[in-house]
């Protein structure tokens, strides 16, 4: 049972960065594919980020290419998201996720473990 803790999130102004960051319990971490979601209120948790056990594959959804990056420091079993030009539109929880993924990285139900949260709040 992988246990995962995102922490990092706050309340920043349109234009500010943040980064997120994610620590698994697991000594296993490395052999797990790992993401980043967001849900707003009243919304689909949606796919924003995934990086894959082999560093330097990662995936993005459109609204986070070219702002966020995602990375893992396998040695410390933390993965991370790192979020530049933050919009009002970014305001959410941001979840991290692990799973044994090989394809569609952007699917919710391809992930095993999920953590707790993490609110993110971008105000204009």
């Amino acid at each position: 049972q992988v246990q995962l803790v995102e922490s990092g999130g706050g309340l920043v102004q349109a234009g500010d960065s943040l980064r997120l960051s994610c620590a698994a319990s697991e000594r296993t971490f490395s052999f797990y594919a790992m993401a980043w979601f967001r849900q707003a209120p009243g919304k689909e948790r949606d796919f924003v980020a995934a990086i894959r056990r082999v560093v330097g594959s990662t995936y993005y959804a459109d609204s986070a290419k070219g702002r966020f990056t995602i990375s893992r420091d396998n040695a410390k079993n933390t993965v991370y998201l790192q979020m530049n030009s933050l919009k009002p539109e970014d305001t959410a929880v941001y979840y991290c996720a692990a799973g044994n993924v090989y394809r569609n990285y952007d699917a919710r139900d391809k992930y095993d473990y999920w953590g707790q949260g993490t609110q993110v709040t971008v105000s204009a």
